[in-house]
């Protein structure tokens, strides 16, 4: 039977980036409805703040699948209380196989090594699968507690 491992990883090891390069060819093409060229995944992967999601605000996990990278999520420190889940993706290969529930314990435990008692999310309306797995792991709808262009709905969980 194979399964996932999901552990700390550096947000800039070569897996990583190409994991984060697929999220975002994920979520924009999905949002713009087309393919997403790697011109706009450079430009949209440019100032992302990334590097956040390190010690001691943040954190990044890798998932592997039988040994292959095939998941990465990230979270960051909002304050005392409250840690925000971002950049959660797991290739579409792979989905269907546990990796969503295995990446969001990894996180859930990286934000209660930040100190956090809160985690808290943000995600968009068309992303079914994602809110379907949120909910599914018992985050709950919260009010927002941001804005931004591509936030429509917002979750939280205690930890």
């Amino acid at each position: 039977m194979t399964i996932w491992s999901v552990l700390p990883e550096r947000f800039d090891a070569p897996d990583a980036t190409a994991l984060r390069r697929d999220y975002y060819a994920d979520v924009a093409g999905s949002y713009w409805r087309r393919p997403v060229t790697e011109a706009e995944i450079d430009e949209g992967l440019r100032d992302d703040e990334v590097e956040r999601l390190a010690v001691p605000g943040g954190g990044f996990v890798v998932g592997r699948y039988g040994g292959a990278a095939a998941a990465c999520g990230g979270v960051l420190l909002l304050d005392a209380e409250r840690a925000e889940l971002t950049r959660v993706f797991v290739r579409p290969a792979f989905r269907g196989t546990g990796g969503g529930g295995a990446l969001l314990a990894a996180l859930e435990e990286e934000a209660r090594r930040l100190g956090a008692r809160r985690m808290v999310l943000n995600t968009r309306l068309d992303l079914v699968e994602a809110r379907g797995l949120y909910t599914r792991y018992g985050y709950r709808e919260i009010p927002a507690y941001c804005e931004g262009p591509y936030m429509d709905i917002w979750y939280g969980k205690e930890l």
